[in-house]
C-alpha cells in the first residue's frame, strides 16, 4: 500500500505535528527514493505557508481534521505540480488514488478537481507562490533587530537551493580549478551544481570536507593556531576540528555524544588528521571539573540552530523565541565556565549557528558586562577574506562577525566573536 508520496506526506506530518527534524526521519525512506523525497519534502516545507493559502482558495469548506492526512497529500501534490518537473497526470492520478485509500472517495473526487485546476493555472499560481511570505509568525519573532529589507531578503533567499561548500586542507586556488568550483573570499570552495560527494576528485584522499562557508569562519578568526593547545567544545561532527588540525594545532575535540564522536573520528581518519584527542563529556561538567589549561578555546555553542533554515526548512516551523532563550541560558553558563580552562592571554572564540540576536550580539554584550576578566578582540577583515572581498560586509561595527542567509548568494546565519582572557 505504501508508496513514496504517502511516505513523504507521513514524514511532513510527523515533522510538523510531532516536532521532529527531517534528518531523524530519513531512515524511513528507501535509498532509491531519497533524492525525490528530499526534493519534495523540503520544497513543501519551504513554501508551506503559500501552499496552504493557495489550497484554501480552492476549497469551499475545510477538510475534516480526521482526514487531515488527505490535506498533507494534497499540499505535497501541489508542491510537486508547481515546483518540480513530474508529469501532471502522474501526480494527480496517484495522489487521488492515495487519498481514496487513506481517507474516503468523496475527498478523492475533491482532490481530483482541485489538482486539475491547479495544473491548468500553474504559471499564475507559481508566480503567486514564489512571491508569498515563507516565514511563519512564530519564527518572525526571532528576527527582532533586523531591518525590513533584511527580513525581505531572508524570505527571498528561501527560493534558492543551497549550494555545496567545501573546506580544503590547502591550496584552495588549485582545488577550485580541479573541481570547477567558485573560490570564496575565505578560501572555501562552492559547487553550484548538484554533485555526488564521494565521486568528487579529492574525496578519497581526504583533500577536503563538506562545510558551509559560514561554519568555517569561527576557526578562521582564531588566527594562527600552529603548535597551540586548542579545545573544540561541542566538536562533532568535526568540521571545525579538521580546520584546527589542518592549521597545526594540538586539538582536543569534546562532545557529549559518543556516537557523534565516532563519526568525528571516522571523518578525521579519512582526512588523515592524527593530532586529535577526543573526550566524551558534557561540556559544562568538563569545564567545572578539569584543571587543564588551553591556549585557545573554540565554543561553537549549542544553539537554536535557526541559522540553518535554508538547508533545513523545518526549522522555520519548529523553532521559536522560547527555544532561543532556553539555549541562551546554557550558552551563558558555558561562556562563564571557559575561564576555568583558558590560560591568561588565551583566546576564546564563541560562535552560534543562530539568526537570533539573543544568542549572539545580546549574549556577548551581557557576558562582557559581567566578566571584566575578558576583553573583546575585534575581528579583522584579513582574518576572513584572504582571497577577495565579500558581497556584504560580514564584520559588524562592534568587531563581531554576523552572517545572514542571503549573504554571498547563500550561507548559514552565524554569530562569531573573539575574546581574550586578560586576568
Amino acid at each position: 500500500m505504501s508508496n513514496i508520496r504517502i511516505n513523504s506526506a507521513q514524514i511532513v506530518q510527523t515533522i510538523l505535528e510531532d516536532k521532529v527534524f527531517f534528518s531523524e526521519l530519513k531512515k524511513q525512506l528507501p535509498e532509491k527514493d531519497l533524492p525525490f523525497a528530499n526534493m519534495l519534502i523540503l520544497s513543501t516545507l519551504r513554501h508551506w505557508l503559500g501552499l496552504n493559502q493557495i489550497l484554501d482558495s480552492f476549497l469551499q469548506k475545510k477538510i475534516p481534521n480526521k482526514h487531515r492526512f488527505a490535506r498533507y497529500l494534497l499540499l505535497l501534490a501541489m508542491a510537486e505540480l508547481l515546483l518540480m518537473q513530474t508529469a501532471p497526470h502522474a501526480v494527480i492520478n496517484e495522489t487521488v488514488d492515495n487519498i481514496r485509500r487513506t481517507a474516503d472517495k468523496f475527498l478523492g473526487g475533491l482532490a481530483n478537481a482541485v489538482l486539475r485546476k491547479i495544473a491548468t493555472q500553474k504559471a499564475d499560481l507559481l508566480q503567486k507562490l514564489l512571491s508569498s511570505n515563507r516565514i511563519p509568525a512564530s519564527f518572525s519573532d526571532l528576527l527582532n533587530g533586523y531591518t525590513k529589507d533584511e527580513i525581505a531578503q531572508i524570505n527571498t533567499c528561501l527560493l534558492n537551493q543551497p549550494a555545496l561548500d567545501l573546506t580544503v586542507k590547502s591550496t584552495p586556488e588549485q582545488w577550485a580549478q580541479k573541481l570547477s568550483a567558485e573560490l570564496l573570499p575565505n578560501g572555501s570552495l562552492r559547487l553550484n551544481k548538484p554533485a555526488k560527494i564521494t565521486a568528487l576528485s579529492g574525496y578519497t584522499e581526504g583533500a577536503w570536507w563538506v562545510q558551509d562557508v559560514a561554519a568555517s569562519l569561527p576557526v578562521a578568526v582564531m588566527g594562527n593556531v600552529r603548535a597551540q593547545k586548542v579545545i573544540d567544545l561541542c566538536a562533532a561532527p568535526g568540521g571545525k576540528t579538521a580546520q584546527l588540525s589542518a592549521g597545526g594545532a594540538d586539538v582536543t575535540a569534546l562532545d557529549i555524544s559518543a556516537e557523534r564522536l565516532d563519526t568525528l573520528k571516522q571523518n578525521m581518519a579519512r582526512l588523515g588528521f592524527e593530532n586529535v584527542h577526543t573526550v566524551t563529556a558534557d561540556a559544562l561538567d568538563y569545564l567545572q571539573s578539569v584543571n587543564e589549561q588551553f591556549d585557545a578555546v573554540l565554543l561553537d555553542a549549542p544553539c537554536s540552530a535557526t541559522g540553518t533554515f535554508r538547508r533545513h526548512p523545518e526549522v522555520l516551523h519548529l523553532k521559536t523565541v522560547d527555544d532561543a532563550l532556553e539555549q541562551a541560558a546554557l550558552q551563558a553558563k558555558l561562556l562563564a565556565g571557559c575561564k576555568n580552562i583558558l590560560r591568561v592571554g588565551g583566546i576564546l572564540v564563541y560562535s552560534v549557528c543562530s539568526i537570533c540576536r539573543r544568542e549572539g550580539e545580546d549574549q556577548i554584550e551581557h557576558f562582557l558586562s559581567e566578566h571584566t576578566d575578558f576583553r573583546l578582540v575585534p575581528i579583522e577583515p584579513s582574518d576572513i577574506s584572504p582571497y577577495g572581498t565579500w558581497q556584504y560586509p560580514l564584520i559588524t561595527p562592534e568587531g563581531y562577525v554576523r552572517t545572514l542567509p542571503f549573504y554571498q548568494n547563500g550561507m548559514d546565519s552565524f554569530f562569531i566573536c573573539k575574546l581574550q582572557r586578560i586576568i
